[in-house]
């Protein structure tokens, strides 16, 4: 064994007590703006549909919209992989998995539109269509045919609209209630956000809404949506994304960025508006930052060249909406916005592809260092946070399946989440 070191010290025991009663507040600030990820299923995409065109055929819908326009333009593995670019050994997993979720679950996160997409009516038309999405949404979760995340996209806090917002999400909330209550995957988008003002303002309408119905504090969370330069940048040269997560007060769950108006908002023409432009990329970089250990969730835009018209049209739009869904992927952006039926294709393609080509690389590294066997990559806890992660998305949206996963890694999925969401102090003792 060797001799035995002789460990001397030098302060006194008061010293550290001290210094850990200064650091309490800290602490405790750390714990409460920095919580963590939830843990919870990330939707790989949000789709939008306009209030007066929901009904309780769109989630099937688009799903045989989907499956026609792979029929028509692509109808086998060999020919999709060809569009893309998938490897040989991708084609057939890809193309079979894609076809299947198109059957199964064809919408991941759908968004009821009262803003941009439905446009401003009459008071008594909107009212209609609120009550009408709320009726809609509560028969599809009761029988089963729901999308595993679905809400509303209400108009904004900016005065001329106000008011009318805030009645559709009365009426949309009071709908719910009306039918059994709020479904778990209840979604609430917030467009248009300036000033973390605003933000604040949404936090009281959900405190009153709750305490006037009788529900939990804090049981209504929402996504902010970024619109604006003022949102990414303040007057004051602060980041003003930052201000609206803590102004949410532990309900923001995502912030979404909303590729077109941001970009008219600083100027970049119309042709060149992109979800993959310089600005396009500053802006989800500083939010990507700000949301950072928050919990909260960071989303991609959307492109609007949309799969339509004759094969050749079709597949440019195919590679072009697969190339900015893999280059989003790359940058950590796991969910993004789909437009239009041909879209929901190549979304599934391209995470499917994303989460495949790298499951075995990522599978043996975390059995490794679970194993503490070593390898060519010395990865710390932090990475294996990660690479559970990764493997846990695969499997929310069925790119993975739960026995090749635990073939691989020898973990359960239950395993993986203890990796994958750790409490504040596990990283710091699992490195000493």
């Amino acid at each position: 064994m060797g001799q035995q070191e002789k460990v001397a010290t030098s302060l006194a025991g008061a010293v550290g007590e001290e210094i850990s009663a200064s650091l309490a507040p800290v602490d405790a600030e750390l714990e409460r703006r920095y919580p963590g990820d939830p843990g919870t299923r990330q939707p790989v995409h949000t789709v939008y549909v306009p209030g007066d065109v929901f009904d309780a055929g769109t989630i099937r819908s688009w799903g045989d919209q989907a499956l026609a326009a792979l029929d028509e333009h692509a109808p086998d593995a060999a020919s999709f992989a060809r569009v893309l670019g998938l490897t040989d050994d991708l084609a057939e997993p890809v193309y079979g998995r894609v076809r299947a979720k198109l059957e199964r679950e064809p919408i991941e996160d759908l968004r009821v539109d009262f803003e941009d997409g439905y446009g401003n009516r009459t008071d008594a038309e909107e009212d209609e269509a609120a009550a009408r999405a709320a009726r809609l949404i509560a028969e599809a979760y009761e029988q089963g045919t729901a999308a595993p995340y679905m809400g509303i996209r209400m108009k904004c806090m900016e005065a001329p609209v106000r008011a009318r917002g805030i009645r559709t999400l009365d009426v949309f909330l009071s709908g719910l209630m009306e039918a059994g209550g709020l479904p778990d995957g209840l979604v609430l988008t917030l467009p248009k956000v300036t000033y973390p003002e605003q933000v604040t303002a949404m936090v009281r309408l959900l405190e009153a809404f709750e305490k006037a119905r009788g529900l939990t504090p804090g049981r209504i969370g929402f996504e902010i949506q970024i619109e604006t330069s003022q949102s990414i940048l303040a007057a004051d040269g602060t980041a003003a994304v930052a201000c609206m997560i803590q102004a949410a007060e532990g309900r923001a769950t995502g912030l979404h960025y909303g590729t077109f108006d941001y970009s008219a908002c600083l100027g970049v023409s119309a042709a060149h508006q992109a979800s993959d432009h310089p600005a396009a990329d500053h802006a989800k970089a500083v939010m990507q930052v700000a949301a950072a250990g928050t919990g909260v969730r960071v989303s991609d835009g959307s492109t609007n060249v949309l799969p339509v018209g004759p094969t050749a049209k079709v597949h440019d739009a195919w590679r072009l909406h697969y190339g900015l869904t893999r280059r989003a992927l790359a940058r950590a952006y796991y969910q993004g916005w789909d437009m239009h039926p041909g879209h929901i294709p190549t979304r599934y393609a391209a995470v499917f592809a994303f989460y495949r080509e790298g499951f075995e690389q990522a599978a043996g590294r975390l059995a490794r260092y679970v194993n503490r066997a070593g390898g060519d990559v010395m990865d710390e806890p932090a990475t294996a946070k990660a690479l559970s992660g990764y493997l846990l998305r695969g499997l929310d949206c069925g790119a993975l399946d739960n026995g090749e996963v635990a073939r691989l890694t020898g973990l359960t999925r239950t395993d993986l989440e203890s990796f994958s969401a750790p409490r504040r102090g596990d990283l710091t003792a699992s490195a000493q």
